[in-house]
Parts: structure tokens; C-alpha cells; sequence
């Protein structure tokens, strides 16, 4: 590897011209020769720049709407050739090719034109080929050769060039190869993954992930891991493109909770109710619906105060004063809704380390997006669960029908139990949670601790019986014997909403007709592990 390599000529190819203007005039005023293309070469012209157009050097012009410019020997020799290799530098003197230090490129804006959703044909030709083609011949020959794909990259550079008198060193330039080799792989990423949605081929033989650095994270789950957020460039309403308006950084734990409650208050309308959520280790503590944000929030807080302290809460409409004085009555470690009141920001400012996050509307909890997971040597991909069950999908299956009133709480009873790690038992009541219980070996012990809860919270506020009595019970899948059932019962369920499908569906339905029990069958499952 070599060491310090002056930069005397530059290539400057870019879509986004965000800082184009100050880096050129920056590298012309270290002496160092412009060459440019298109769009790129007319800004710097009419900025009074001298820039020499690349059809000058290749002395082809740009051809095929623009397809055709800088896939040339005179382009690639430049950036490939070696500095301290004979034969190479003979071929260079032989062919008048002249070498290039310093590449600067952005590409063609593929993920935005298919995030505005064009059509196919547009799409296509915003896939860049000249850019990444360059990219990559001058990551390769990194030795020699600065490519810089980031505009945050451009003070780095000059930074580097004056530490150096002009050159730059080889640790800078491996990290802009880093970042180079990232950024085309991000890029293809990008193209295979929307053909493949084009083609709706269900699982193409190979699958390519991408993401681009947000944030560096204190640490991960635990603090001997390291971590870091990555976003996923879809722009998805939510913790990744929400802005932070007060508290400390966000850790791994923030984030993951986060998602998990704005995803679940996102099931409920704003148009038809205000809906809360609390969440504590990406499980729901409380979950309620009202016609105020105040008073969803206090419904869901009564379900389970315990848990509800250090936790995350989701709103579905923007935070109000009053709301925002109920929250900061405990201690919370992030608030996230779909905007703000400036009486309610001014109350949050007195919590210096409560997070604020705003969001620029709800997540699409029905929009068909892919979920990963790792697992050893590998990862599992599918379909994000977006399934939906309105209430014309239900079957009732027992001799008694669900009122109308059960019929609500049970829908909502199953709009959270999506949301509660499997095991799940959702036990609702007037449309807010009095009981859950998540990620149970057997879906008898989820009812236990939903219900164990429920008459904890009974005690705590002073009521003669428990938060269940006459509730609705939502089971995520199920019910493979009686007994998870009639413990449901047994802790006050008085209708129930689950799956069906089990062998044994003809004795649970004769337990509950049995107990008095109400219950409908949703055909969907809703595990969550």
C-alpha cells in the first residue's frame, strides 16, 4: 500500500448537487483540474468554475439520453490504472490516458423515484450503470485513487488533503472504498429487492439487505454488546424517522420498545378514538381507547401501574397539555405521537430526561413490507403480519353470541393480543386491557398471569373484585385443551375471540358453551416470538 497520493485531477458526476458548488470551488482553489459531466459540469461552469467536460477526454460525446459518457478507457484506465506499476504507466503514456485522484459520484435517486411510487419504466431508467461502474474501479484502486459517494464526505476530504499539503492518506482512502463498496451494494440492494416485488417472485434465490447508519448506540440489549441503528431507507412513519425533540439518546432497548408501541396504538384510528399504549420490553402493560388522549392514557395506566413506570407510551393523536401532565406524573423514558401541542412540548421541557419523539403520521399497519430475523448462519424472511379480522370475518361457534358491546372489546382484544409475544392472553374491558399475559410456555400460564394481574391492579385501586370480572379474553392462536379456557373464565371472561383450527376445537367449544361463554372464531393466527 502506498502512502500519501496528491490529488491534481477530479472527476465530478453527481444527482444530488447538494454541496457541489463550495467542493469544487474548494478543489480548483488547490489547483486540482475539474472534470465533469451533464448537469454536474453546466452548475460549475455557471458558478465560473473551468471545468473540462468528459466528452472532451473520452472524445465521444454523451449519447443514448445520457446512457452512454464515462464507460470509456480513457475514464476507467484513469481511475484502475496503478501509479507504481511500469505496464500500467506505459499504457497510460501510449493511450494519452490521464489518471484520475479523486472521484466524486452520487447515483441516479432510484429508492426516491420508487418511493414516489413511479411507474416501471421510470424506474428502470433511474437505475444508475456509469456511477457504479466508476465507484467501484476507483474503490478497487483505492491505493491511489479518493471516491467519495457522500455529500457529509466532502469536508473530510478537504480536511484530509490540507493535513497533507494537498494528498491524502491511505487510512482516509480505505475508509471512502468502505463506504464506496457500501453504498453500490445498497444501491443493487435496492434494484433486485423492487424487481423482485415487480416479478412478485415470493422468495428470490438470492436476497440482498441494505441499511445506512443512523445512529451509533451506547451499547445493545446488555452493555457488553455493541450496537448501532440502521435505517432501512423505506421511510416507514416511525421510530426511524421520527425526530427527537428533547432527552438522551435513544439505546437499543428505546428503540425496540418504541417501534413496538407505536406499531400497536397504530391498529386504532385517530379518526374514530384516541388510543394509548404503554410498553415495557416490547410488551404491552396497558392498551385503551377513549374519546381523549387523557383519558385512554389513564385506562390503559390502570391496568398495570407496575409495569407502566420506566415504560414507553404511544399516542395515535397528537400529545395535548392535559395528557402530557398525566405522563410526566411517573417516570417514562419515551413519549412518541404523531405530533405536539406547544403547551405540551413546554410541560415535556421540564423532563429533561424524557424523550420526545414526533412522527410525521402513523405507521400502515396493512402495508405488505418484509420482516427479518437472524439466526445462525442464516435469516428467516416473510411477510410483515398485517392480517387484518373485522368483525363480518368472525364465526360465532357457540350456543350464546357475543353483544354488541362484547363484540367491540373482543375486536380490540385481538388487535392487541397481535402485539403480545406468544403465548398471548389479552383479557379487555370498555375497550382497555385489564390483563395480559405474554410469552408463556403454555397458554394456561398466559391466562394465570393476565389474571393475576388483573386482581393485583383490583387491590391496588381499592376495588371489591377483579379488573376482569366480565371481560373479554383474546387468545393470539388456539386454545389446545379446555383448560386455558376455562381459567379465562374462571378469572371473569365472559366471551372470547381466538383462532380455531385445533384438533380439539369440538371440546373447547363444549367447555365454553358449558361456562356461559360467548366465542368466536377469527381463522388467523397471530404468533408473535
Amino acid at each position: 500500500m502506498t502512502d500519501l497520493q496528491p490529488v491534481r485531477r477530479a472527476l465530478l458526476s453527481v444527482s444530488d448537487k447538494t454541496g457541489l458548488i463550495e467542493l469544487g470551488t474548494a478543489l480548483a482553489g488547490r489547483g486540482v483540474e475539474l472534470l465533469s459531466t451533464g448537469g454536474t459540469a453546466k452548475a460549475l461552469r455557471e458558478a465560473g468554475l473551468e471545468v473540462r467536460d468528459v466528452s472532451d477526454v473520452t472524445g465521444f460525446p454523451e449519447m443514448m439520453d445520457g446512457r452512454v459518457k464515462t464507460l470509456h478507457p480513457m475514464v476507467h484506465g484513469g481511475l484502475l490504472a496503478l501509479r507504481d506499476n511500469g505496464d500500467h504507466v506505459a499504457a497510460m503514456e501510449k493511450h494519452g490516458i490521464g489518471g484520475i485522484d479523486l472521484l466524486v459520484v452520487n447515483l441516479y435517486p432510484f429508492e426516491a423515484t420508487v418511493a414516489k411510487g413511479a411507474n416501471y419504466d421510470t424506474c428502470i431508467e433511474n437505475i444508475d450503470i456509469g456511477g457504479p461502474a466508476m465507484i467501484r474501479a476507483a474503490a478497487k484502486n483505492h491505493a491511489f485513487v479518493n471516491v467519495v459517494v457522500d455529500v457529509e464526505d466532502y469536508e473530510k476530504l478537504l480536511g484530509d488533503m490540507d493535513q497533507h499539503d494537498g494528498a491524502t492518506c491511505p487510512k482516509f482512502r480505505r475508509k471512502l472504498a468502505q463506504k464506496a463498496y457500501a453504498r453500490t451494494a445498497a444501491y443493487d440492494a435496492a434494484v433486485s429487492n423492487w424487481l423482485a416485488e415487480a416479478l412478485e417472485l415470493e422468495a428470490p434465490k438470492r436476497r440482498a439487505f441494505a441499511g445506512e447508519l443512523k445512529q451509533t448506540l451506547r451499547y445493545g440489549e446488555n452493555s457488553h454488546q455493541k450496537a448501532a441503528f440502521y435505517t432501512d431507507g423505506s421511510n416507514r412513519s416511525g421510530v426511524a424517522t421520527a425526530e427527537q425533540l428533547q432527552g438522551k439518546e435513544l439505546s437499543y432497548n428505546n428503540i425496540n420498545d418504541t417501534d413496538a408501541a407505536y406499531e400497536l396504538v397504530a391498529e386504532f384510528d385517530p379518526a374514530d378514538s384516541a388510543a394509548v399504549a404503554i410498553i415495557k420490553h416490547a410488551n404491552p402493560c396497558g392498551v385503551a381507547r377513549a374519546s381523549t388522549l387523557a383519558e385512554a392514557y389513564q385506562k390503559a395506566f390502570d391496568c398495570d401501574r407496575t409495569s407502566a413506570f420506566g415504560g414507553i407510551v404511544a399516542l395515535n393523536r397528537a400529545l395535548d397539555a392535559e395528557t402530557a401532565r398525566k405522563i410526566t406524573e411517573i417516570f417514562t423514558e419515551v413519549v412518541i405521537a404523531p405530533g405536539a401541542s406547544d403547551e405540551a412540548k413546554e410541560i415535556f421541557a421540564a423532563k429533561s430526561n424524557l424523550r420526545l419523539l414526533l412522527s410525521d403520521g402513523l405507521p400502515d399497519t396493512r402495508q405488505p413490507i418484509k420482516a427479518f430475523k437472524q439466526v445462525a448462519g442464516g435469516m428467516l424472511v416473510q411477510d410483515k403480519d398485517v392480517g387484518y379480522v373485522g368483525r363480518e370475518d368472525l364465526k360465532v361457534v357457540t350456543e350464546k353470541a357475543p353483544t354488541d358491546d362484547q363484540m367491540q372489546d373482543l375486536l380490540f382484544a385481538w388487535k392487541v393480543a397481535k402485539h403480545v409475544k406468544s403465548n398471548a392472553i389479552v383479557y379487555v374491558k370498555d375497550n382497555a386491557t385489564v390483563g395480559v399475559g405474554a410469552g408463556q410456555m403454555s397458554r394456561l400460564d398466559s391466562a394465570n398471569v393476565a389474571a393475576s394481574k388483573a386482581e393485583r391492579m383490583a387491590a391496588e385501586l381499592g376495588l371489591p373484585e377483579s379488573l376482569a370480572k366480565g371481560c373479554a379474553v383474546a387468545s393470539d392462536a388456539f386454545f389446545p385443551f379446555p383448560d386455558g379456557l376455562l381459567e379465562a373464565a374462571a378469572a371473569g371472561g365472559t366471551c372470547v375471540i381466538q383462532p380455531g383450527g385445533s384438533m380439539r376445537d369440538d371440546e373447547v367449544i363444549k367447555a365454553a358453551n358449558e361456562a356461559g361463554l360467548a366465542m368466536v372464531f377469527t381463522g388467523m393466527r397471530h404468533f408473535r416470538h
